[in-house]
């Protein structure tokens, strides 16, 4: 028996389909961790098994969702990081299912055909929104009928049926110790390793167990996985941070570039690799003079998305069938399946053809046929489309059909007709036996016109004629009349005589013509002398000349023509023939059809999840033909391809379209169809989409009650669907009634809603419907009644934060101060400026039912003071102050003057400015400007004192300064310039300062500006700040805590000119705490302290909730760990998940 369990496994394929979308929980170095609350979600949990090498398994995982707001998502992994859903196909398969009635979804895995590569460790892991549970089982594989093997070389090696030559034992392990990385696959493909990965990875940890380095305090992750197109960091700590670092991909050296990017601090060494593609998928090594530690980055590519999916195709016998899709990437690979029966270039043959275009996909039918009908499939490794084809036979329309004759013998007589396939071939009947050919009858078929004409027409060629087309139950029929003239020479005069046949039944003489065709009526007269003709429609007599309508003579025969017939040439006509010896007249009645208008008005009436019921009015007219009925064509919005929905006419006017897809948008047209044709097709309906009715709102709950209303609130339903939601509808009744009354006209679209014009004390029921175009939800009801009554809540003031301090504002800048307070009834509030009720009207206020809004449209220096809002309800009340101070900048420094000029030094001093404009002057910048060049440069910048050495001057130059002053709004808009200038002599460099009395300016150190409590947010960097003096210059230390903080490099102690800063880079919630700074020299010693308060990202109360002090943490980047409960704690949530 043989049983080999891998680390890693390489899956080769060349099509894989995604079940989940979801990032995986567990990650690799280079990668961010994500924190979630771990649950008992699993009902059932995957055992581990031993499998049969060659046998399919399946494992199988049910999770309770009864308690969750979102589908859950499973994710079975391999290994640490493999996530085998990318790997589905022929080896690996998937399935979901769910079950509406107890809530709990099942999942199954199914390994066909097991191999040596498929032992291991295996884990699944479920996530809904902010829970997860997970659960790891053992696979181990054993061979059905071979003896165990110990050697565990065997485990990376192919599987070999047939036995081999005993070949010397070779330590594969010492000949890769001692190779090259270049040289692995070369050794591996010599000893059939095929999981390269799996040895190496097993291959570092023996050389770590072997060998401790002296140059690396920390090496490089045995494995880094990263998606492509992102980028990776590969960090090592070395011993010595000033030893040179190299960097190896595959046995070469990388240069720093764009693409690589090399970093150095202090003791780390980061190699940064940009925008990872395929080609990064590779072995890196750090090489620190003899000593090299390695690991491979595996790169995983996206899924391949479906961005254009497969549209439904209903078409004939013989039509070209073509389905396009276009996927997220070019150069992708799909796979295009017939129920279940993959279509490549080597099945498909002839009849299929695959083809790309960049991102589109086009699976080609040349002809299609009724085999060709089913469901065709596209998948690539991240989604899937399918379509239906449906293909029917194909219908013979008859475009012209063939007419009745009356010849006269020697005539000629052609019979044609014209059908809608030009190859269609047929045969010709006479009298039920088949016509030949000859030289007097030519038979003929040029496209869609067969043609049958007899030449030198005669009295046997008289009968009935047929045309069958072939492979059609159709007949084409009509008569040849044989017109016999006999002349007889009557000594007496005859009377006219019109011989009119129009074929109508009923003695009527009724002609019908199809619009656009030619009518040609042939009318014999006889009569003795020849007698006169006269055509009339109406009142109106018709002409012989040239014309659209007209008459043509010949001898014993007049026609009657209409050259493309036309509605306004229907009506009644007469004719009359006159001779001396009497008068004959006879009637008819022209009638023109047509193919009817389009029908009109059609519109979607109600719609389902994968149908909808259509109606339509019928046309205006029918073409004078009654209408047979109707062909229907629907499409997809932004597909320009129609699908018919029926070959055979559809006689009611309302037709229900089914297999339609939800949530996609649709159009439907309408064809009227009579005996004469197909009219045009109608106007494309409105778009309207498939979709189902949402489920009912969740969590409806009450918000607030007053004497006559009563606030909810609630959640959108679990089930929304494609449609969306239009709003909701709330409706309430008395407790114990069943007559609900609507509370809104119009369905509302937020998810909370004030019912108004209750009755005071009754109880009250209500319920909340979601409304979308599919129809209403089932209601969302509460269940308990509510009594309509006024809540009594005392006034209470909601300060923001950023106004408990002082609010510092610019002169000419907006002020919007919004300050939310509670209280039931609605409180009194007032205003007061330094205790007096506010009447500046450049200061408004605006009150609303739960906040008041304090706005000032351009601030100005006279509005800085004290703003006290108070919030009364009756005999109780609540006050808070804001602090506003608007500021400006400062006036230009006084008195600047040179007050001594040495060697290159020249030494300045000033006054302050008069206006400070309402801040703190924090320094000045000081500038000088030759005579020469008059071109000004700035000195200092930011120096506190009024007064300053200028150095470093040209010797022989005249020089000219100038001051500005400094707040917290910027430099002063004018500087003070001296009043006199400083002229640098080539001679006298020495200087010589006159007698003074020596004066003793020691003194013990001070702080003239103390630290300052502050509240920070965890993860942004903060700074504290005094200010000393003393002198000699003064020690600084800093203290946590009463703990001096020493080299910790994430603290950075600044002093620059008496101003003491402490940065603190990204403060966590444990560098919280009192801070303390002492000043120290030989005269004596002073110390300042504050609070800082580090407050988690989200934390919405006003100060952290203390820690334990019997817990002990183990800090790992953003989480810690209990050491008594073994439970995880999160920062950015103060809480334990298992434990408070």
């Amino acid at each position: 028996m043989c049983c080999a369990q891998i680390t890693f496994s390489c899956f080769n394929s060349y099509f894989s389909y995604s079940l989940h979308s979801t990032p995986i929980t567990d990650h690799l170095p280079g990668e961010g961790p994500q924190l979630s609350e771990l649950t008992g979600l699993f009902v059932l949990r995957p055992e581990s098994v031993t499998a049969t090498k060659g046998k399919d398994i399946t494992f199988v995982a049910k999770v309770d969702s009864s308690n969750l707001i979102k589908r859950p998502v499973m994710k079975w992994l391999k290994g640490k990081w493999l996530d085998l859903g990318s790997k589905a196909g022929k080896h690996l398969q998937f399935k979901e299912s769910y079950d509406r009635n107890t809530k709990i979804y099942t999942y199954e895995m199914s390994i066909i055909k097991v191999v040596d590569g498929d032992a291991g460790g295996y884990r699944c892991e479920v996530t809904s929104k902010d829970k997860c549970d997970s659960c790891t089982f053992e696979v181990s594989v054993q061979a059905a009928q071979e003896d165990q093997q110990d050697n565990i070389l065997e485990a990376f090696k192919r599987s070999q049926k047939k036995e081999r030559k005993e070949e010397p034992e070779v330590d594969v392990w010492e000949i890769l110790k001692n190779a090259k990385p270049c040289d692995y696959e070369k050794i591996a493909f010599q000893y059939g390793i095929t999981d390269l990965r799996g040895m190496l990875k097993r291959l570092k940890k023996m050389k770590a167990e072997s060998k401790k380095s002296d140059a690396f305090l920390k090496k490089l992750d045995p494995a880094y996985s990263v998606d492509k197109g992102q980028k990776i960091h590969l960090t090592v700590e070395v011993a010595d941070p000033d030893v040179p670092v190299k960097w190896f991909k595959n046995g070469q050296e990388i240069k720093p570039s764009a693409k690589y990017v090399f970093e150095s601090v202090g003791n780390k060494r980061t190699l940064t690799i940009n925008k990872c593609n395929l080609s990064d998928d590779a072995a890196y090594e750090c090489v620190v003079g003899e000593e090299k530690c390695f690991t491979e980055v595996f790169v995983k590519e996206p899924p391949i998305t479906i961005t254009k999916l497969l549209d439904d195709v209903h078409t004939v016998v013989g039509e070209r069938v073509e389905f396009e899709v276009e996927v997220s990437e070019e150069g992708a690979n799909v796979i295009w399946m017939k129920d279940g029966v993959e279509l490549n270039r080597d099945t498909a043959g002839s009849k299929y053809r695959l083809k790309k275009d960049g991102k589109r996909h086009i699976l080609i039918i040349n002809e299609a046929t009724k085999e060709d009908i089913g469901t065709y499939y596209v998948y690539t490794n991240g989604g899937e489309s399918k379509a239906e084809l449906e293909v029917e036979d194909k219908e013979l329309e008859v475009l012209q059909n063939i007419a009745d004759l009356t010849v006269k013998a020697s005539e000629q007589a052609v019979f044609k007709c014209e059908v809608s396939d030009e190859k269609v071939t047929g045969k010709w009947f006479k009298d039920g036996v088949e016509v030949e050919a000859s030289d007097r009858i030519k038979i003929s078929h040029i496209g869609r016109i067969h043609k049958l004409t007899i030449n030198d027409v005669k009295a046997s060629d008289a009968g009935d004629y047929t045309f069958v087309p072939d492979g059609y139950a159709l007949s084409l029929s009509a008569k040849l009349n044989f017109l016999e003239i006999k002349i007889e020479y009557v000594p007496r005069q005859d009377p006219p005589k019109i011989f009119l046949d129009t074929g109508s039944s009923g003695g009527k003489n009724n002609i019908t013509v199809v619009a656009g065709n030619k009518l040609r009526l042939d009318v014999q007269i006889t009569g003795e002398p020849a007698p006169t003709v006269c055509w009339m429609k109406g009142d109106q007599v018709l002409s012989e000349a040239e014309g659209r309508v007209r008459v043509e003579s010949e001898k014993n025969v007049c026609s009657f023509v209409i050259e493309g017939a036309e509605k306004a040439d229907e009506g009644q006509y007469s004719i009359t023939v006159t001779n001396p010896v009497g008068e004959d007249k006879a009637d008819l009645f022209v009638r023109v059809v047509d193919v009817p208008n389009p029908p009109e008005n059609v519109k979607c009436t109600s719609v389902g999840e994968d149908s909808a019921i259509i109606t339509w009015d019928p046309p205006a007219f029918d073409g004078g033909v009654a209408v047979k009925g109707y062909l229907m064509e629907r499409k997809k919005i932004g597909s320009p391809r129609w699908t018919k929905l029926n070959f055979d006419v559809y006689e009611s006017t309302t037709y229900e379209a089914k297999k339609m897809i939800e949530g996609v948008l649709y159009e439907m047209r309408v064809f009227a169809v009579n005996g004469i044709g197909i009219s045009q097709p109608s106007a494309s309906s409105k778009p309207f989409m498939p979709i189902a009715p949402t489920s009912e709102p969740t969590r409806l709950t009450v918000h607030d009650v007053t004497d006559s209303t009563c606030a909810l609130k609630w959640l959108p339903p679990e089930k929304i669907g494609a449609g969306g939601i239009d709003g909701y509808i709330i409706e309430y009744c008395k407790e114990g009634s069943d007559q609900w009354v609507r509370a809104n006209e119009e369905p509302v679209g937020n998810i909370h809603y004030r019912v108004k014009g209750l009755p005071v004390g009754e109880k009250m029921l209500f319920r909340v419907i979601a409304v979308n175009i599919a129809g209403h939800s089932p209601p969302a009801i509460l269940s308990q009644a509510v009594t309509i009554r006024e809540i009594m809540e005392n006034p209470k003031i909601r300060l923001p934060r950023r106004l408990r301090t002082k609010f510092i504002t610019q002169v000419g800048e907006k002020v919007n101060l919004v300050i939310p307070f509670q209280g039931k009834p609605r409180p009194v509030v007032t205003w007061y400026k330094d205790g007096v009720p506010m009447e500046d009207r450049t200061v408004g206020t605006r009150t609303s039912e739960v906040d008041t809004i304090l706005f000032i449209r351009s601030a100005e220096r006279v509005h800085s003071g004290k703003y006290t809002l108070s919030v009364q309800i009756e005999n109780m009340s609540d006050s808070a102050d804001i602090h506003i101070q608007v500021v400006e900048k400062p006036g230009p420094p006084i008195a600047v003057h040179v007050t001594d000029i040495w060697g290159f030094n020249a030494a300045l001093e000033w006054k302050p400015p008069k206006d400070d404009g309402n801040c703190e002057i924090i320094g000045y910048t000081i500038q000088k400007a030759d005579k020469k060049t008059k071109e000004w440069f700035t000195v200092y910048e930011h120096n506190r004192r009024p007064s300053c050495t200028v150095s470093d001057l040209v010797m022989g130059n005249e020089y000219s300064f100038r001051v500005f002053s400094e707040n917290i709004c910027g430099l002063s808009d004018e500087p003070g310039i001296s009043k006199n200038t400083a002229v640098i002599t080539k001679t006298g460099l020495l200087y010589n300062p006159s007698p003074y009395k020596e004066m003793d300016v020691s003194s013990c150190p001070k702080f003239t500006a103390p630290l300052v409590d502050r509240s920070v947010i965890a993860g942004y960097s903060a700074a504290i700040s005094c200010a000393v003096r003393g002198n000699p210059k003064p020690k600084i230390i800093w203290m946590k805590n009463r703990m001096i903080l020493g080299e910790d490099p994430k603290f950075l102690m600044q002093n620059n000119q008496g101003v003491l800063t402490l940065n603190i880079r990204k403060p966590s919630l444990f560098d919280g705490g009192r801070y303390s700074c002492r000043a120290i020299n030989d005269l004596g010693e002073d110390e300042v302290e504050c609070t800082l308060e580090v407050r988690a990202h989200h934390d919405k109360s006003p100060s952290p909730q203390p820690l334990l002090p019997e817990l002990l943490f183990r800090r790992k980047q953003n989480s810690f760990s209990c050491a008594k409960y073994k439970s995880p704690y999160c920062i950015c949530q103060r809480k334990f998940q298992n434990h408070r």
